[in-house]
């Protein structure tokens, strides 16, 4: 029970590495509120937690509209009245060589992970100010320190997490506020799935190079999530914890 009585917000809680986290979370026993545009999944994992605890929330949300944001901090102050932990998780992707990617899918891509990771923090900051601390571990991806084919905007996009984490971290660690990021490598989530489905990568491709010669677990990244939110981490803030089968190591 490493997160007994904390209070926890988790983005794209609705499948994946979220998903996997908010469900590591309850049975921790963290108080989870979880944000998704995936509302059918949404609820269906809604369900999943209460069976642990029946005060989970989950709150339909775009991480990208700040007033999407002061609902869920809204409610977690009406509800708890501070917040603890917030997992940034929430994020798409898009496999493109560069001179073919469009105006608006660069935008896109832009704007949920970097822009939603932003909005987190800055709503979850001002929570934690008021409280007297807390962690928030955003999602960054090994694409931010590694090169890997048609990936450009992606990585942009995760490279500026990297740094915004670093920032934060060492703007607001007087505050008793940890910030840190986890990079996975390929982890087999219902989005990777999806791509292998669709023929835009193939699980060879993606396991290539990797040590341990497998893709990842959504489980085994919500297991890092888990250190880095509990007081066992806490002395590490401005972190990028790589999970990744050992893929950079090459």
């Amino acid at each position: 029970m490493r997160l007994r009585d904390k209070i926890a917000v988790v983005t794209g809680g609705s499948m994946g590495i979220g998903q996997s986290t908010a469900l590591r979370f309850v049975q921790e026993g963290a108080k989870v509120i979880f944000m998704d545009v995936a509302e059918k999944e949404g609820y269906e994992t809604l369900d999943m937690l209460r069976q642990y605890d029946p005060g989970c929330l989950f709150i339909p949300g775009d991480v990208t509209r700040e007033d999407h944001w002061q609902k869920v901090m809204d409610t977690v102050e009406k509800s708890y009245r501070r917040l603890d932990i917030l997992f940034n998780n929430a994020g798409t992707n898009l496999f493109k060589k560069a001179t073919d990617i469009k105006e608006e899918e660069w935008d896109r891509i832009i704007t949920v992970n970097l822009k939603g990771i932003f909005f987190g923090a800055k709503y979850a900051l001002g929570m934690m100010l008021k409280s007297g601390g807390g962690s928030i571990i955003n999602t960054c991806s090994t694409s931010a320190l590694i090169a890997l084919p048609n990936m450009s905007v992606y990585s942009a996009s995760k490279g500026a997490i990297l740094a915004l984490t670093r920032q934060l971290a060492s703007d607001y660690g007087v505050y008793n506020i940890r910030i840190n990021c986890i990079c996975p490598g390929a982890t087999l989530t219902p989005l990777v799935q999806k791509e292998i489905d669709l023929g835009l990568i193939t699980p060879e491709v993606l396991v290539h190079g990797v040590p341990l010669g497998r893709l990842g677990k959504p489980s085994e990244i919500a297991a890092t999530v888990l250190f880095l939110a509990s007081d066992d981490a806490s002395y590490v803030t401005g972190a990028a914890l790589v999970v990744d089968g050992g893929r950079t190591v090459h």
